[in-house]
């Protein structure tokens, strides 16, 4: 397992390259080339490093560790077939390193930006919606059970398809350049990452990568199946770049709308599972 990370983090990466690719076109714009976030990631690991003066130098350096091990772990998670309530914990880890991220610079921006990954939490509301959906139709949360039940009856982006919306939400909210991206927005510079460059944004963007790769990988094998991993590759794909359709057409929404779109998303996906629950 450990040996496919490597090739994950390359993955995430171009899938970053393709993501900003695909909405520089659409807006009319060459944009960089693909390759250019794996560019990015090498150049910052030789670029010189140091912690700023305003910083908590535990914190500052131990949170880019903590946001590569909890994407590592949320990698084996997905692969060994494992609980969807330990995925839905990683989740919740991330929101915490995304405060903390913040916060260890003691630089205003990323305090703001921190301010503002507390506010974000609330895209995490559809999670909890999509996995009690997905317990209702399967009655199972581990993924391994999920994958063996959409050989027998079909993928459940067609059976459940509410439920994977809000899976889709749930992705949307942590896609770069996204109508949801409040903590990097441009008017607080790079909200939670400001402070942290060379080394340190280099493990930064290895965690988002592999961020990235689980996200899409989960949404797969959640609702579409197990693949051949090239036919995966292929459907994660597919789904990033409707993702960057939906970024490329959609403005950024202020803290306080993407809340309140979050929660009526999930009042509408809970309707939808009292009367999934009650049919069935």
């Amino acid at each position: 397992m450990i040996t496919l990370i490597l090739p994950a983090v390359f993955i995430g990466l171009l899938f970053h390259g393709i993501h900003r690719k695909v909405i520089a076109r659409i807006q009319g714009r060459p944009g960089p080339p693909i390759w250019q976030e794996i560019l990015h990631t090498l150049k910052f690991s030789f670029k010189q490093t140091w912690i700023p003066k305003t910083a908590s130098m535990p914190m500052f350096v131990f949170i880019v560790a903590v946001s590569i091990a909890i994407w590592t772990g949320a990698f084996y998670i997905i692969f060994s077939g494992g609980s969807l309530l330990l995925l839905f914990a990683v989740f919740m880890l991330h929101k915490i390193t995304e405060h903390g991220l913040g916060l260890s610079s003691g630089s205003p921006y990323g305090k703001f930006g921190a301010i503002r990954s507390v506010m974000s939490a609330a895209s995490e509301i559809p999670l909890f919606a999509t996995i009690a959906g997905i317990y209702v139709v399967t009655g199972s949360l581990m993924i391994s059970d999920i994958t063996r039940y959409q050989e027998i009856h079909g993928p459940l982006l067609i059976g459940a398809f509410p439920i994977a919306i809000a899976m889709y939400i749930v992705i949307l909210s942590k896609m770069h350049y996204g109508p949801f991206s409040i903590i990097e927005a441009k008017e607080i510079v790079s909200g939670n990452r400001t402070e942290h460059f060379g080394v340190w944004r280099a493990g930064l963007e290895v965690a988002y990568a592999l961020k990235t790769f689980v996200l899409l990988a989960a949404f797969v094998l959640l609702f579409i199946g197990a693949l051949p991993w090239y036919l995966m590759l292929l459907a994660m794909l597919i789904v990033l770049i409707s993702l960057s359709f939906v970024c490329a057409f959609t403005p950024m929404l202020s803290p306080f709308d993407a809340v309140a779109l979050q929660t009526v998303i999930t009042g509408v996906l809970t309707i939808y599972i009292i009367v999934l629950g009650v049919m069935e």
